[in-house]
């Protein structure tokens, strides 16, 4: 029986599908070592590379959906890609995954039934939580830098539609596009307007050029960064060096292994060390990645022993009843119902920060923060 992965794993630099990857294996070996799904039939994962191509993608999903026994696939960290793909995947009724791709559309999509299931973050819960946190560092205006994308644009409707009182303005919109060399005029065109921070909703790759941009910057035009979590999908402190130390940077996430709850951490690393060696908390890059993707191949386990078969319609249905899961995120009373494809909440957002050396830290909640 298979399950695949279509994510950009030959991105350059790009962390996420490789995260994604391991959080399914780990779930995997986890399901078959305890006699598979469905009495004894192990689970299979097949890979596909799309870098970040919606092209390419739609053509790996046809592929895997003609797999024998192939029950549902998970995707990447592009939510550009994802958005683009939704009709297909409907067209061939397959099971899609979401353990990353944020934009509000991706379970908002209008099909019925919809056969995407999310275990991630939303766009409309991150920006409340960002906008606080701005507040939380003093800042009564703020400008927001977005990409040119369905990202940009699922982020930009979040924005305003969290915007009001007791958070901070928002004093000017500005938008790049992806593969662009230079944020900075983009950027100092929010210094001028008088942002205070800015909400920045950007990818690794993007956010390396931006951040070693503002480290050459005089002091007074280095703003605080208010971050959605596509920048965590890469290695930050190869592509940034020293200026990651020298900048104000703050990005939103779900779940991190150095403050979760001990026995469910400690849990996890044990199945993750048979597969991987020796593992810190602090050693698992692209956390989110690897904590969703493992939570939502749990779910699907049992989705598919509740259905009986590997029939995708059924798995789908059956998906949509699941019950009372001890995950290592967290307690899934009832991760899907039929109105309700996302299995987090925005309970689940908390503020992180980085340190010098690229490692991911919770932000200590305080009163009124992004928590």
């Amino acid at each position: 029986m298979r399950v695949g992965l279509d994510a950009e794993f030959g991105l350059p630099g790009s962390l996420s599908a490789q995260a994604i990857e391991r959080g399914i294996r780990v779930a995997l070996a986890e399901i078959n070592r305890s006699g598979g799904v469905l009495g004894g039939r192990p689970l299979e994962l097949v890979v596909r590379d799309n870098r970040s191509v919606p092209a390419r993608s739609q053509e790996n999903l046809r592929e895997l959906a003609a797999l024998p026994d192939m029950v549902a696939v998970f995707c990447g960290r592009y939510s550009p890609v994802v958005l683009e793909v939704l009709p297909l995947v409907h067209q061939l009724g397959l099971v899609l995954l979401d353990p990353w791709a944020s934009a509000d559309g991706i379970t908002e999509n209008g099909f019925d039934p919809s056969y995407v299931f999310r275990l991630s973050l939303r766009d409309r819960w991150a920006m409340p939580a960002m906008l606080r946190h701005a507040k939380a560092k003093g800042a009564v205006r703020v400008g927001a830098l977005l990409p040119n994308t369905g990202w940009g644009r699922s982020s930009l409707a979040a924005i305003e539609r969290s915007a009001g009182p007791g958070l901070p303005a928002i004093v000017g919109v500005s938008w790049y596009n992806w593969g662009d060399k230079s944020l900075t005029r983009p950027y100092l065109e929010l210094v001028r307007k008088g942002a205070q921070a800015v909400i920045f909703v950007a990818n690794d790759s993007e956010g390396a050029i931006l951040m070693r941009e503002m480290a050459a910057m005089p002091k007074t035009e280095r703003l605080p960064l208010v971050m959605h979590w596509g920048v965590t999908g890469g290695n930050l402190r190869e592509q940034v060096g020293d200026a990651l130390g020298m900048l104000d940077l703050s990005v939103v996430q779900t779940f991190s292994f150095l403050s979760g709850e001990p026995r469910r951490v400690d849990r996890f690393l044990e199945q993750y060390r048979m597969l991987y060696g020796p593992t810190r908390p602090e050693d698992i890059t692209a956390p989110v990645g690897v904590a969703h993707a493992y939570d939502l191949t749990r779910l699907l386990a049992r989705a598919i022993d509740a259905a009986g078969s590997t029939d995708r319609a059924q798995v789908r249905a059956a998906m949509e009843k699941l019950r009372d899961y001890d995950g290592l995120i967290r307690r899934y009373p009832m991760p899907f119902s039929a109105t309700n494809h996302d299995a987090l909440g925005p309970e689940n957002v908390m503020m992180a920060t980085f340190r010098p050396d690229g490692l991911i830290v919770p932000v200590v909640s305080r009163q009124g923060d992004g928590r």
